[in-house]
């Protein structure tokens, strides 16, 4: 049997999606679906009760509920990235590590031989689907930004009850309140429920979670009952906890019908409790990489069961060291498995994983490949100097503060502790969240922040990622960062679903390398240029020549000393706001 780990790319150009190459182990004769003895689908199409009837406790406790295993954990994100094989683990997670750390781990060696086969192909095109004209189907793809690349690509459907999914589903996602599907569940449902690999490129907020939950909730319960010591069903791959938590609720919400159970493994939090999770045996196991290394090293799971893997925010493990971690994990799991790959973004190194997990894959792109930023975002760009930042920043809030929700990104750990303190000091209600909080704080911060009990949140791009916090008014950059691919995530923060938003960003003479590309991303969404902006590009020549080395964080309050470990706690100075 072949490496997983070493096997050649894959070509996802229409002729060979056609055919019947072996990638990663993977042989297509694995791709035809099979009946399988004790499954859970009986009718699932026409019989409103087909779901499981359990007699295990659900929800409530443990990690199966949006309560879990929330403990104080030791340093989210391991010291920082860790060279060739460090991922962003921490507080027992694989954070820091070396290469030759990874490889030293002994994972059981998996035959993969006299496979059970699985059921996997559920999709039945609803007859209005059936009835659409291709005019038809092109015009909606045009209508939503929808552009699709594959063998035989379905329809995409229009409402919820054209996806075909059975009626425990669907009552789910109406109970929910939705009105239609987004424009990625329109066209990943259909592919996602045809059982084949799938590529999936959309941004945070675009719906992609349940693009792939729901699929997922109906693979589950065509497979067999978990036998005591199987490993999971489902394993969806997360880069940051956040993110990981965020789908284990939506696991919960929408597997409740079912009564399907999930856990959620994480670094930062202790490892009992998730321990316990997997020894009880869960169907979906949603999981930072450097966490679930630990948990397969310690043989507390296995995979052996994965039938269905989703890799989510793909571009963003990649970003954070964790390729290492992600193939020792796929050599674990079945060849003939459903992959489900998810990415903002289509990097070489992102497509080159891909082309090495995948066979035959569809895939979906949400709106344009070209870097854009939301038109309903408004952008404001002030050029500033370092030590310009902190009393902008103050003059920004009091002309804009009204008690709604503001995100400000920092580029570093100890700016957010920095910034967060002297708000604080100042009167302003600000939390930070970064990889050095314990994820009992993390959670007290996002719940603060919801809730509009502290309206100002600073906080990194990496602790950030994969938050879904709707009603943010504004997105302040304080710290440009490192790419304007992230400078367009961020400000996505805000303008979503429809509502207006805007955003801020103060950019020095250090970030010159990215104000061509910034200028532009802002006239391609018809935004007032700042000259001095404009100036810059013109002086720069589209590199970076310009240094300020005066550092981050100076506020001009001399500022210097080692960062505090409780800015969170700070007692709010002055009345400033809302006081």
């Amino acid at each position: 049997m072949k490496d997983l780990t070493s096997v050649g790319p894959c070509s996802f150009s229409a002729e060979s999606l056609s055919s019947s190459v072996c990638v990663d182990g993977r042989n297509s004769a694995f791709q035809s679906t099979s009946a399988v003895m004790g499954s859970r689908f009986d009718g699932r199409y026409g019989d409103p009760s087909s779901f499981r009837e359990r007699k295990t406790d659900f929800g409530g406790g443990g990690s199966y509920g949006s309560g879990s295993s929330h403990g104080r954990g030791g340093s989210s994100y391991g010291g920082g990235r860790g060279g060739d094989g460090g991922g962003y683990g921490g507080g027992g997670g694989y954070g820091g590590g070396s290469k030759k750390d990874l490889d030293s781990i002994s994972l059981p060696k998996q035959e993969f031989e006299n496979l059970t086969p699985f059921e996997k192909n559920f999709y039945v095109e609803h007859p209005a689907v059936s009835a659409l004209s291709e005019d038809e189907v092109v015009a909606y793809r045009r209508r939503r930004e929808i552009t699709v690349e594959g063998r035989t690509v379905p329809k995409p459907v229009r409402t919820f009850e054209e996806a075909s999914f059975p009626d425990y589903v669907l009552h789910e996602v109406l109970k929910a309140g939705f009105t239609e599907p987004t424009a990625i569940q329109a066209q990943g449902w259909p592919m996602a429920l045809k059982g084949r690999d799938l590529v999936g490129l959309a941004e945070t907020g675009s719906g992609k979670t349940l693009a792939y939950l729901l699929p997922a909730i109906v693979h589950v319960n065509a497979q067999p009952y978990l036998a005591p010591g199987d490993g999971p069903i489902v394993l969806v791959l997360a880069p940051t906890r956040e993110l990981a938590v965020q789908i284990q609720q939506e696991a919960t919400k929408f597997g409740a019908s079912s009564k399907i159970k999930n856990t959620c493994i994480y670094g930062g939090a202790p490892k009992g409790p998730q321990i316990r999770d997997l020894n009880k045996g869960v169907e979906i196991v949603i999981a930072t990489p450097g966490r679930l290394i630990d948990m397969l090293e310690g043989r507390h799971t296995n995979l052996r069961r994965v039938t269905y893997l989703v890799l989510d925010e793909a571009d963003r493990m990649l970003d954070m060291g964790f390729e290492p971690q992600i193939r020792k994990i796929v050599s674990q799991i079945r060849p003939d498995r459903q992959t489900l790959y998810w990415s903002a973004t289509w990097p070489k190194d992102v497509e080159f994983l891909a082309r090495q997990f995948l066979v035959d894959p569809y895939k979906v792109t949400i709106g344009s490949q070209d870097l854009k930023a939301n038109h309903a975002i408004e952008q404001i760009v002030e050029v500033v100097s370092e030590y310009e930042k902190y009393p902008k920043l103050i003059k920004l809030l009091e002309s804009i503060m009204d008690g709604s929700r503001l995100l400000i990104f920092l580029e570093t750990k100890r700016g957010c502790d920095q910034v967060t303190r002297q708000l604080r000091m100042d009167g302003w209600p600000a939390l930070s969240i970064h990889g050095d909080k314990s994820q009992a704080e993390r959670d007290w911060v996002l719940a603060e922040f919801k809730a509009g009990k502290s309206p100002i949140m600073t906080a990194t791009d990496v602790a950030a990622r994969g938050l879904d916090v709707k009603d943010i008014k504004c997105v302040i950059n304080y710290d440009f960062p490192g790419s304007c691919e992230d400078y367009v995530h961020r400000i996505g923060r805000t303008g979503r679903a429809g509502a207006k938003g805007t955003a801020y960003t103060f950019f020095t003479a250090a970030n010159a390398k990215h104000a061509k590309e910034l200028l532009s991303i802002l006239s391609e969404a018809g935004q007032v240029i700042n000259p001095q902006l404009a100036s810059m590009v013109s002086n720069s020549r589209g590199g970076g020549g310009f240094r300020d080395h005066r550092g981050r964080g100076g506020f001009g309050r001399g500022f210097g000393g080692p960062t505090q470990s409780g800015s969170n706690m700070i007692p709010l100075g002055g009345p400033r706001w809302g006081r």
